[in-house]
C-alpha cells in the first residue's frame, strides 16, 4: 500500500508578496486621502504632514470638490473673453471682436467621457481672478480698470499703484492677473497672431453670472442673476517660459471652431 501524496506548499516568491503589499497599500491610502478630500475641511487633514501633498495628489487626477455635492452645490458660471488689437505689416491696428475662450473649451467636453484637462484652463482662472479681484479695495478697483500695456513693467506699474508689496491682497490680484494675461496672449496669438500679423495688446473680460435660485427654478417670469465682472482695462501682452504656442493653437483653434464662434 503506497502512502498518500501530500502537496507541497509553495511559497510565494518575494517579488509577488512585495507587489501585493503594494498594492494595499496604494489602495488603503487612496480610499483614505479620498475621504479627506471629499469631506468638509477639518484638522483631521493634518494628519498628513507634507503640506500641500494631499492637494497634489488629488489634483488634477481626481480632482473633486466637497462644493459638487452639498451643502452649497455649484451655482453660477464664469466668463472668459478676450479680444486683442492687432497691426499689420503696414502699421495699420485694429481691435479684434470679443471671443468665449470658455465656450470654446466646453466644446472639448461636450459629449466627451473622457474630457482632456484643457477643457476648463479657462474656467479655472477666471474663477481665481475673480476671487482675488473680489477682496481688493475699491480704490484698489480703481487702478484695475485702467489701461497698463506700455513699457516692459506695465505689471509692475499697476501693482505699484495698487499698494505694491504692503498689499497682500494687491499681490494676490498681481499673481492671477499675470496668469489670466498670459493665457489671454495664447488665445489671442492661436486666433490672429501670423507670420505679419503682431498682436500688440490684450483685454479679456473675466466674470461670473449666477444661475436663477433653485426656489425660482420653474417660475416663466425669474430673470437672470446679474451679471459680476472684473474690470480690466487693457494690457501688454505675456508670454509665459516654456510654452509651446503651436501646440496650444491647434488645440484651441480647433476647439473654438468647433463651438460655432467666429473671430
Amino acid at each position: 500500500m503506497t502512502a498518500p501524496v501530500v502537496a507541497k506548499k509553495t511559497r510565494r516568491e518575494p517579488l509577488v508578496q512585495m507587489t501585493f503589499v503594494t498594492v494595499a497599500l496604494f489602495t488603503a491610502w487612496h480610499i483614505f486621502a479620498s475621504f479627506l478630500w471629499i469631506s468638509p475641511v477639518t484638522p483631521l487633514r493634518d494628519i498628513i504632514p507634507a503640506k500641500g501633498l494631499l492637494t497634489s495628489y488629488m489634483i488634477p487626477w481626481f480632482g473633486q470638490s466637497w462644493s459638487v455635492f452639498a451643502p452649497e452645490p455649484i451655482n453660477g458660471n464664469y466668463i472668459f473673453r478676450v479680444r486683442a488689437t492687432v497691426k499689420d505689416a503696414s502699421g495699420n491696428e485694429q481691435i479684434t471682436k470679443w471671443v468665449d475662450a470658455t465656450l470654446a473649451e466646453f466644446a472639448m467636453a461636450e459629449y466627451n467621457l473622457f474630457p482632456p484637462r484643457g477643457a476648463n484652463l479657462a474656467i479655472h482662472q477666471a474663477s481665481l481672478l475673480f476671487g482675488a479681484y473680489g477682496a481688493l479695495t475699491d480704490e484698489q478697483k480703481k487702478f484695475t480698470g485702467q489701461d497698463f500695456f506700455t513699457g516692459d513693467v506695465w505689471l509692475g506699474d499697476l501693482y505699484d499703484k495698487m499698494g505694491g508689496q504692503s498689499s497682500a491682497t494687491a499681490t494676490d490680484y498681481i499673481v492671477q492677473e499675470r496668469y489670466t494675461d498670459a493665457y489671454a496672449t495664447q488665445v489671442s496669438l492661436a486666433l490672429w497672431g501670423g507670420k505679419d500679423v503682431t498682436v500688440t495688446k490684450v483685454q479679456y473680460d473675466v466674470g461670473r453670472q449666477n444661475v436663477i435660485p433653485f426656489d425660482k427654478r420653474d417660475d416663466p417670469n425669474a430673470k437672470p442673476e446679474p451679471y459680476q465682472p472684473v474690470i480690466t482695462g487693457w494690457r501688454g501682452t505675456i508670454v509665459m517660459p516654456e510654452q509651446s504656442q503651436s501646440d496650444f493653437a491647434d488645440t484651441f483653434v480647433w476647439a473654438f471652431n468647433k463651438s460655432g464662434q467666429t473671430k
